[in-house]
């Protein structure tokens, strides 16, 4: 028994022979891909269409998107049995991502699946699938609903639904599919907890605290109701089970809120914040309780937060300015405003923020290096120079920003300046070929006689900057 005797066989055109030799060296290599595709195709010649068959989706429970599996079956049922051909041409058209040809191909396989529904109910799910992958999450709703026609076992399919209903915002009908599903037995945690969170969308917590097997839904159901004193003793004996759960610690922050007590519903948020960063909850909740707290600063920064990480940009800019109305002396709030503008295409209002954020931080190197490149791209070379100098000051050893000043020394006409700085960027920077560069050019600069004009001009550039200081 071995490979190369079946490969004989087969080359003696003995392929019964071949066959079952191929046969006994799978017994001992069940997952060998190729050998499988071998058995196959021997099947096929012999015509054993049943045991071709299974080998073809043997080799595709080891390799699903097996593109010669999909092209072999539809080989087999190409003349006799068009539901399954369609079915695999589909299969294949999916996984080379051809989604438009594979829907055409799943719905000729319903057309030719005859009065099989349970055939007829699994390729609209593909169906439905393959619509939300297109983005027309309204045929995708319509197929799911379809495959309700014909079967109620499907637990997946109803959570595929509500989905979609909820992403277009008719939380009714995604209540309604929740609770057909709980009808049709699938009464199952995953089902109760969307059915319960959907319940408090819609303003029903006494339905959400009913269905609910989770405690901290639970808790939330009890807050929206108004029972803040059954809330609380919930919230105690879930504090140690929950202790690194985030929501425990929103649940807190919104019982504090609702009892007034708004240093300790912001101690709560910033756990739940350690616990998940940037979540919109944590700026939306800052914002509620500063509003309360009567810090106007405050709530609006928040709500600029909460619509930068829900990405409406034009609406955190719009926040973050009227911020800087009430206060002009924040360098974080200065910086995410420069940012945001920058980020948005407004680089002239940008550099404006750059600037007044190094007033209140001189030794802010990035707003110092945007500055430098903004100033030298606008052909102010005069300004470039002088924030790059206070780079300088801020980073000694940054041999990038010498090597970029004493450029712009040269743009000037200041020889004495891009020499002094040429020569500190040759004793910083490491040697390679721009070293190397720099080092031919100062010589070059040292060697070249400065006229009488340029020194003139250096110095009135020297005076200038004492004046613009």
């Amino acid at each position: 028994m071995s490979l190369q005797s079946a490969e004989q066989f087969e080359e003696n055109g003995q392929y019964e022979e071949a066959y079952e030799e191929y046969k006994k060296v799978y017994t001992h290599n069940p997952n060998d891909l190729s050998l499988l595709a071998q058995l196959g195709h021997m099947a096929v010649m012999l015509k054993k269409i049943d045991e071709a068959e299974e080998y073809y989706h043997k080799m595709l429970s080891l390799d699903a998107t097996n593109p010669t599996a999909y092209e072999q079956l539809m080989d087999i049922y190409i003349d006799t049995d068009k539901y399954k051909y369609y079915v695999y041409r589909g299969n294949l058209h999916s996984i080379e991502q051809k989604y438009e040809h594979a829907l055409h191909d799943f719905k000729k396989a319903v057309a030719h699946a005859g009065d099989d529904h349970e055939a007829i109910s699994s390729v609209r799910f593909i169906i439905g699938t393959l619509y939300e992958q297109l983005g027309n999450p309204t045929k995708a709703i319509d197929e799911y609903l379809k495959v309700l026609d014909y079967d109620h076992s499907n637990e997946e399919v109803y959570v595929r639904l509500a989905n979609l209903y909820t992403l277009d915002d008719a939380i009714g009908s995604a209540i309604e599919t929740l609770e057909r599903a709980r009808n049709e037995g699938f009464d199952t945690d995953s089902i109760c907890e969307s059915l319960s969170q959907l319940y408090l969308r819609n303003n029903k917590p006494e339905k959400a605290k009913e269905v609910t097997k989770n405690e901290l839904t639970k808790i939330k159901s009890m807050l929206a109701l108004g029972e803040t004193e059954e809330a609380k003793k919930a919230l105690e004996q879930a504090e140690v089970k929950y202790k690194d759960n985030a929501q425990l610690y929103a649940l807190k922050a919104e019982y504090y809120y609702i009892e007034k007590d708004f240093d300790k519903a912001l101690e709560a948020i910033k756990k739940f914040s350690e616990l998940s960063p940037n979540h919109p909850l944590v700026f939306q909740m800052s914002a509620l309780v500063y509003e309360a707290k009567n810090d106007e600063y405050n709530s609006t920064v928040n709500w600029g937060k909460y619509n930068l990480v829900r990405g409406n940009k034009d609406i955190a800019i719009n926040e973050f300015l009227n911020a800087y109305q009430l206060k002009n002396t924040d360098p974080n709030l200065i910086a995410s405003l420069a940012n945001l503008l920058e980020t948005s295409g407004d680089k002239h209002q940008a550099i404006e923020f750059y600037e007044k954020l190094v007033k209140l931080e001189p030794n802010n190197r990035s707003a110092l290096e945007k500055l430098a490149k903004y100033w030298e791209d606008m052909g102010d070379y005069r300004a470039a120079v002088e924030y790059l100098e206070m780079l300088l000051e801020a980073d000694k050893r940054n041999f990038n920003a010498m090597k970029k000043l004493a450029s712009l020394y040269e743009k000037i006409k200041n020889k004495p300046q891009a020499v002094e700085m040429y020569k500190k960027y040759l004793q910083t920077a490491p040697q390679n070929d721009e070293y190397k560069q720099i080092e031919n050019k100062l010589a070059k600069l040292e060697n070249t006689e400065l006229k009488p004009e340029e020194e003139e001009e250096g110095l009135l550039d020297k005076i200038m900057r004492l004046f613009n200081k």
